[in-house]
């Protein structure tokens, strides 16, 4: 391992990247710090401290921090993950987009290209929804956030989230094409991160304040562990369809004859489900916010509270209704069967074409059930484990998967770049098989 850390510093375009990556992120970091005009933040963070269990504290997680400041960041790489959604969605209904998925590189460019204006225009909304919602807030003290409302301060703001957002948004592409691992997954990242020193702090005080015994905190560290090694292993499970390819004899060449497989995860559909069953689940608590007179809204209110068990029941339903929606939306074994068929591959034993889809359709069916179950239980946990152990943070759920998922692409993207070069990857043991030249 400490052979591998020295290998990417002795590569010198892996270097680069990685310090350029670095670069960005810092400067994404500063960005989330600088206040946006015309708001109190005391009363903002006021508002704030009572939110958390709200849709507003699972948007501020996701933008690390900036939007319960009110920042220039405020809006994170979120309008250009909802505009990517949309459009990959819009894909799978409207035949114009699928010309699109199909035309290659040109199609590519052109599918980023409208990606980039929907960002822009899901931005613009949000902003100006941001800064009427501002505007209405008064805390229990009697503080107003924004304390000269008006026109003015919707534009500016609108202006400033905005230009903000497609800041953040070009900086993700940056670290794509110039750095190193996802750009956008790792803003997201990077913001998620930066809560866990302040909640490593928290947790050292309780202990040494004698609030937390030893055995306690061995057991959770332990239940840490265990849960990030489940993780990965569940992130990094694929089900291997055989697939043989026939001879074809093209002049005086042989073509095909190989044999590969399909790489079906029992996880295709990635950290979304959670996002949208997330989404559903803070909206009740974040409505009957507005109604704090009401008893009806209140009993609503304990019910939709995290950890409540009618909560956690439809919670871990809707994340395995949704696996099965968006993996039926990015995967067509329809698609694939064909394109085998076409390049003269077949699973042995099963015929070509129609019969093909519905082997794969079937087996897909069957892995994701209890991948959905597994990251249901893990969205769940966090709720767990404030009950049982009364921790000061939050751990597991959207964030934690996060986290582990882009941390493993970005090892694997370094760790292919140390194999290419001859050296020993993260994976592998033993000594480097040659030099960098």
């Amino acid at each position: 391992m400490i052979k591998s850390f020295r290998s990417i510093f002795k590569i010198q375009e892996l270097r680069e990247r990685i310090l350029f990556t670095l670069g960005i992120l810092i400067v994404y970091r500063i960005g989330g710090h600088v206040p946006t005009p015309g708001i109190d933040p005391k009363a903002l963070g006021e508002f704030f401290s009572q939110a958390q269990g709200s849709l507003f504290g699972l948007y501020d997680m996701f933008v690390g921090g900036a939007f319960s400041k009110a920042t220039i960041f405020s809006l994170g790489i979120m309008p250009y993950i909802s505009a990517s959604i949309i459009i990959q969605l819009m894909g799978s209904v409207i035949p114009y987009f699928q010309k699109l998925q199909k035309e290659g590189e040109e199609g590519r460019r052109k599918i980023t290209q409208y990606t980039r204006y929907g960002t822009v225009l899901i931005a613009a909304l949000q902003a100006m929804g941001t800064s009427v919602f501002l505007e209405s807030i008064t805390t229990s003290s009697g503080l107003k956030v924004v304390p000269v409302p008006g026109m003015g301060f919707k534009l500016l703001t609108m202006l400033t989230f905005t230009s903000g957002c497609i800041f953040i948004m070009w900086l993700g592409e940056q670290i794509t094409e110039k750095g190193i691992g996802n750009g956008i997954s790792l803003i997201i990242f990077i913001g998620i991160v930066a809560r866990f020193p302040q909640a490593v702090m928290d947790e050292a005080r309780l202990f040494i304040g004698g609030q937390r015994n030893i055995v306690s905190e061995l057991i959770i560290i332990a239940l840490m562990i265990a849960v990030i090694a489940a993780i990965v292993v569940a992130t990094r499970s694929i089900r291997k369809i055989p697939v043989q390819y026939a001879k074809r004899v093209v002049g005086r060449k042989v073509y095909g004859g190989q044999a590969t497989h399909i790489p079906l995860s029992v996880n295709s559909a990635g950290i979304i489900p959670i996002i949208f069953a997330q989404s559903i689940m803070f909206a009740p608590s974040t409505l009957t916010s507005f109604f704090p007179n009401s008893e009806f809204m209140g009993n609503i209110a304990g019910w939709f509270a995290p950890g409540h068990v009618i909560y956690n029941t439809i919670y871990g339903l809707l994340i395995i209704f949704f696996a099965y929606f968006y993996t039926a939306i990015v995967f067509n074994p329809v698609d694939l069967a064909d394109n085998m068929k076409k390049n003269g591959g077949f699973i042995p034993g099963i015929r070509p074409g129609k019969r093909t889809s519905e082997y794969i359709d079937r087996v897909l069916t069957r892995i994701t059930l209890p991948g959905a179950v597994f990251f249901a239980l893990i969205a769940i946990m966090p709720n767990i484990m404030s009950r049982i152990f009364n921790v000061s943070f939050y751990f597991g759920g959207t964030g934690l998967l996060i986290v582990v998922g882009v941390a493993l692409d970005t090892l694997q993207q370094i760790e292919s770049h140390l194999i290419m070069r001859h050296y020993d990857g993260f994976m592998k043991k033993g000594r480097m098989r040659g030099r960098y030249a």
